[in-house]
């Protein structure tokens, strides 16, 4: 089973034909220019929640720094036991 739309019906009229064209450039230009700003938006916004983030993570280092005074800092590394698997490839004989 096909879906088939039907085929819409162009004007012959010169005038009806030349207004659509500037109402389809219209229409695209608002929605280029309206992607253009919420691409903006995106952008500044996440690099303000960037900077912001690294602000409150360097003040917040800082202050657990000094109120920790010279006790040794914690390891960053997560310890645990690693088993090595090594992957064979098992072809189907054929």
């Amino acid at each position: 089973m096909r879906f088939t739309l039907p085929s819409p019906r162009r004007s012959r009229h010169p005038l009806v034909r030349a207004l659509s064209l500037l109402v389809g450039v219209a229409l695209v230009g608002v929605l280029l220019v309206f992607g253009l700003v919420v691409a903006g938006v995106l952008l500044v916004g996440g690099g303000v929640w960037l900077a912001l983030r690294h602000w409150t993570r360097k003040s917040n280092a800082s202050a657990g720094a000094a109120r920790a005074g010279m006790d040794a800092r914690q390891p960053e590394v997560l310890e645990g036991e690693f088993v090595v698997l090594h992957q064979t490839h098992h072809h189907a004989a054929h």
